[in-house]
């Protein structure tokens, strides 16, 4: 059994999402383990990670739109915690109903993801960040 660890930073533009699958098979290419299993894990409380469609734009729009509805930007009428201004406290509720953790199994050298998924950072503030992934790998 072999590991290998790697962290990833993922610039954002914005609230969005960012498709980093591309990102993450190219590292598993460079690892050369076959089978096992892809922890990710995102280091912050206003950003997730989520596993969506790839293939029509207007899916992530949807995404977006949806969450806009969940979890609407406000100020201290609506949210007691704003340190960070209107978008503070709703980036926290978007990335607590998400997630900040993924598994992935891996087989052949390849995530096990179906035809129409990919892996999305997503960015839950208005300002563009620099943002951290760790990867884990475990296999063989």
């Amino acid at each position: 059994m072999r590991q290998a660890v790697h962290r990833v930073q993922v610039r954002t533009r914005g609230r969005g999402l960012v498709d980093v699958t591309g990102r993450l098979r190219n590292w598993l290419t460079e690892q050369g383990i076959a089978d096992g299993l892809l922890t990710l894990w995102c280091r912050h409380t206003s950003a997730s990670l989520i596993v969506g469609e790839n293939a029509s734009p207007e899916v992530l729009q949807d995404l977006e739109d949806f969450m806009s509805r969940l979890a609407p930007d406000g100020d201290r009428q609506r949210y007691r915690h704003a340190d960070e201004g209107p978008d503070d406290m709703p980036a926290h509720l978007r990335a607590a109903v998400t997630l900040t953790q993924l598994s992935i199994p891996v087989q052949a050298g390849e995530m096990v993801l179906g035809t129409w998924q990919g892996v999305f950072l997503w960015e839950h503030r208005h300002a563009p960040h620099q943002r951290e992934l760790v990867l884990h790998l475990l296999g063989e």
